[in-house]
């Protein structure tokens, strides 16, 4: 296990920008108007050699704690307890202000080592705002840009005593494609119940969750472990949860256009997506759209129409989308549809089941062998056409790749194959060798059998 450290302070200080700083990559979401990050988010940081979790939080804000602010300040408090340092951040330039007091006054309660950061300290017009750090009785003040990586050597030195007697720093293994932790992704509709359902799963309020669509912005992941009530087997996953996507011509706030791509990200590193509808309003336009983009990434896919415990004429609608289903997703028949309730728990397990059962196909490989007696049969069967007295000639075929499975069609005349042909054959391959409801890539390549001149 790796120390954590926990980024804290008010809002719009730089806390998400030195958070992407020290894990190396932009994960969280960075805009100059405050508020923006409201969940709290993990990373593996590296700095000069020292290693450990970093975690970014919402901007502390003095509200009623019923409020979205109070909610988001409750998450950072939670947070806390785990930490072995506190990173409390400044605007060195805007100064110290009543709020910045507060948190202090605050976390000198807590039993967490405190590192006072001043950041935006590049340039004069910080001078004033660093000698006032001074007054928050953390002694002197980290002086740094987390935007342009001023002062990293200065923060190296702070944190270092704090944490290099802290718990030993352990090599990660190499995590096995198909048995390691599963990657699941949560996405849907604004206000769908996807942050609702990933606290259910944990059973803690991990993730904000309210009455206000769109408290999601960042997309979270969380470790887990899962263990079937079937079997007693416990399994490793980690939870996705992502902002809610809305027709596109909605979107216009700049902050909900980069949630919306930062969950289509999330889309592209999840193996398993859920696809979460609710109940009480169906599947709409958007819906389907949301699966086809899931599809064309190669995730295998779920669709979970959550709020069940609260649905009208329930056996009504289930049928009713998978109808819809089956004409609106043509290019894969047969995706796992589920009731679930988020809120009282009601077919998680099932979901859960369903997705390691997914990813299994998802990431199958067929022998060689196997494959080209299938083919045979497959055109026995049925023939590939001759378009204009032009023999199409089908030589060889052999899986690639997995996660999502591809395929490669070698032969002649390729271009002139018809697209119905090529569906007939991905049909073929889903429908008996056991390709079900997972996206399927088939290349094809105008050469000739690979293995031809071999001896």
């Amino acid at each position: 296990m790796l120390p954590q450290v926990i980024i804290i302070g008010r809002p719009n200080v730089g806390k998400s920008t030195l958070f992407n700083r020290l894990v190396g990559k932009k994960l969280a979401l960075v805009d100059d108007q405050p508020g923006v990050t409201r969940d709290r988010r993990v990373g593996e940081a590296h700095l000069i050699g020292l290693d450990f979790n970093i975690v970014d939080t919402a901007g502390w804000e003095d509200d009623d704690p019923a409020s979205l602010p109070g909610r988001m300040r409750a998450q950072t408090e939670i947070s806390l307890k785990g930490a072995q340092v506190a990173l409390f951040v400044v605007d060195a330039r805007a100064g110290i202000t009543p709020l910045d007091e507060e948190i202090a006054r605050w976390l000198r309660t807590e039993d967490a080592e405190v590192v006072l950061v001043a950041n935006k300290a590049e340039g004069r017009a910080a001078d004033n705002g660093l000698l006032e750090a001074y007054s928050l009785g953390f002694g002197e003040p980290v002086a740094i840009s987390a935007e342009h990586g001023q002062g990293m050597g200065d923060l190296f030195e702070a944190l270092q005593p704090h944490l290099e007697g802290g718990p030993p720093i352990e090599e990660p293994e190499e995590e096995d494609e198909e048995s390691g932790p599963l990657k699941l992704a949560i996405v849907g509709r604004p206000n769908a119940g996807k942050s609702t359902l990933i606290n259910r799963l944990l059973g803690e309020d991990r993730l904000l969750t309210g009455p206000e669509a769109g408290i999601t912005r960042d997309s979270i992941a969380v470790d887990w472990q899962w263990t079937d009530p079937k079997t007693g087997e416990t399994l490793p996953a980690r939870l996705i949860d992502t902002a809610g996507m809305r027709k596109k011509a909605r979107i216009v706030d700049k902050l909900e256009k980069l949630a919306v791509a930062d969950a289509r990200h999330a889309v592209d590193f999840a193996e398993v997506v859920v696809l979460l509808l609710d109940a009480t309003l169906g599947l709409e336009h958007q819906d389907l759209k949301i699966a086809s983009m899931v599809l064309e990434e190669g995730r295998a896919l779920i669709i979970a129409i959550n709020k069940w415990d609260i649905a009208e004429d329930a056996s009504g609608l289930f049928n009713g989308i998978r109808a819809a289903l089956e004409d609106g997703l043509a290019q894969v028949r047969g995706v796992p549809l589920l009731a679930v309730s988020a809120r009282t728990g009601k077919g998680l397990d099932d979901m859960l089941r369903a997705a390691f059962e997914i990813r299994e196909t998802w990431s199958k490989r067929v022998s060689t062998g196997q494959l080209n007696r299938w083919f045979e049969h497959a055109l026995e069967a049925n023939p590939p056409p001759a378009p204009g007295g032009k023999r199409i000639k089908l030589r060889f075929i052999t899986q690639a790749k997995t996660r999502p499975p591809g395929f490669v069609l070698f032969g002649t005349r390729l271009e002139l194959l018809p697209e119905s042909y090529r569906r007939y054959l991905v049909n073929g391959m889903r429908r008996e060798l056991g390709f079900d409801a997972v996206p399927i890539r088939l290349t094809l390549r105008s050469s000739k059998n690979p293995f031809a001149n071999e001896k």
